[in-house]
């Protein structure tokens, strides 16, 4: 192999290094992004739950309740 050859080997492997340096960084900014918006989904999930149970306990006292749940 010529040393032309092995040059150009090195550069092309730097550049490629280089390149994934590059992509490396933003799959790092990307995952925590990703994990700000689990932790806010959390938080939104939560606040559903309360909601959900708040609402089925106003059902529940506001519509009336046969032996079976259904009216007679």
């Amino acid at each position: 192999m010529e040393p032309q050859e092995v040059d150009a080997i090195i550069r092309h492997l730097a550049a490629a290094i280089a390149k994934q340096d590059t992509i490396n960084e933003d799959l790092r900014a990307c995952v925590q992004e990703q994990r700000e918006f689990n932790a806010r989904q959390l938080e939104i999930n939560q606040d559903v739950k309360t909601t959900l149970a708040r609402v089925e306990t106003l059902l529940a006292r506001m519509l009336p309740q046969g032996d079976n749940g259904q009216d007679a």
